[in-house]
């Protein structure tokens, strides 16, 4: 497979970039979420939610715009796996608005059952979001039973398999050593230290998952390093995201907290980049029969529609960046709590 700039491959990478952007900023607030239990006392937790509390919901933009961009983009994907995981996406579907429910409702009244209840609800939705994302790509990976006619033919409970049960509790490692890093940047005292020790921990975790993870890939599904054989110059990504997540740990030794932060996104964005070299030109690999797979060009939209939607994504993406920026500066610095704190 030769790989060509054209629109099709263009919007690929476009989709991409889209998603990356969503997993570096939603995937810190999931992490933060996910390790929510950890602490014990309401300030604590208190604080722990009100380091995400601006940014939130506007992270969640980036995963609105990917999924707008695959439905002009790739019509055919958007529906086949739209009705074909409609189980896993109403369940992810729920736990989003129930995480946001938590978020808003937890400071409404002051009796520690119902903070503790809404503290469970936003941990636990947290992690079962984190979990069907990397579930998700584990399928993708592995593929899914595609019919003749482009219908998804398989059951939910099939999309719940080993290895994508792996890929998603990788998902939830990455997300929850990234978070920890972001937590520790926004904190200071007592918790900051505690938070510190979260990081090492979240880091032995998410690469004692990421190794079971490679080799499990390597073994099942060595079609995912076919392109790395055909140009060696990819290999340069997998080595990137060695030394990325290698420095998460020298920068957090040295009190460069941001500095690890940035790794840890690098190491988002690689990772990302891996899947999308593995699986390319397929958008949705059909197992066991390839044939019946959605590529870039089989489930794309005419050329003349991704042309116009290109020219569209031109001028609305600078304004989806410059939005997040301005949120991220507003709102940074250290937590402190308040009256009109969560």
């Amino acid at each position: 497979m030769e790989f060509n700039i054209d629109l099709n491959t263009t919007w690929f990478m476009l989709i991409g970039i889209l998603l990356s952007g969503y997993a570096i900023l939603d995937g810190f607030d999931l992490g933060v979420g996910s390790l929510h239990l950890f602490t014990k006392t309401d300030e604590d937790r208190r604080i722990m939610i009100n380091s995400i509390g601006p940014v939130w919901d506007g992270n969640e933009v980036w995963l609105v715009t990917g999924g707008g961009a695959l439905f002009a983009a790739f019509p055919v994907v958007y529906a086949t796996v739209f009705s074909g995981f409609y189980t896993a996406f109403m369940l992810l579907l729920f736990v989003l608005i129930f995480r946001a429910v938590a978020i808003e409702f937890r400071s409404k009244q002051p009796m520690s059952w119902w903070r503790q209840t809404w503290d469970v609800a936003f941990s636990v939705s947290s992690i079962i979001i984190a979990l069907l994302m990397g579930v998700a790509l584990g399928n993708i990976v592995a593929g899914i039973p595609i019919g003749a006619d482009r219908e998804f033919c398989g059951t939910f409970l099939e999309l719940l398999n080993p290895y994508a049960l792996l890929v998603g509790i990788t998902t939830l490692s990455l997300f929850m050593m990234h978070g920890s890093i972001y937590a520790y940047m926004k904190t200071e005292g007592a918790i900051q230290d505690k938070i510190r020790g979260w990081i090492n921990n979240a880091i032995i975790f998410f690469v004692i998952s990421y190794a079971a993870t490679t080799m499990a890939t390597l073994i099942y599904f060595p079609h995912m390093v076919q392109h790395f054989k055909d140009y060696p110059i990819f290999f340069g990504v997998g080595l990137l995201n060695m030394l990325a997540i290698a420095n998460i740990p020298r920068e957090i030794h040295r009190g460069q907290a941001f500095r690890a932060f940035l790794s840890s996104c690098g190491a988002i964005v690689a990772l990302l980049a891996l899947f999308a070299i593995g699986i390319f030109p397929n958008l949705v690999l059909s197992n066991p029969n390839p044939e019946n797979s959605l590529t870039i060009y089989n489930a794309a939209s005419s050329q003349k529609t991704l042309s116009i939607m290109l020219i569209i994504a031109m001028i609305g993406v600078p304004f989806v960046l410059a939005y997040t920026i301005s949120i991220y500066f507003i709102f940074r610095g250290k937590v402190k709590l308040n009256s009109m704190s969560y």
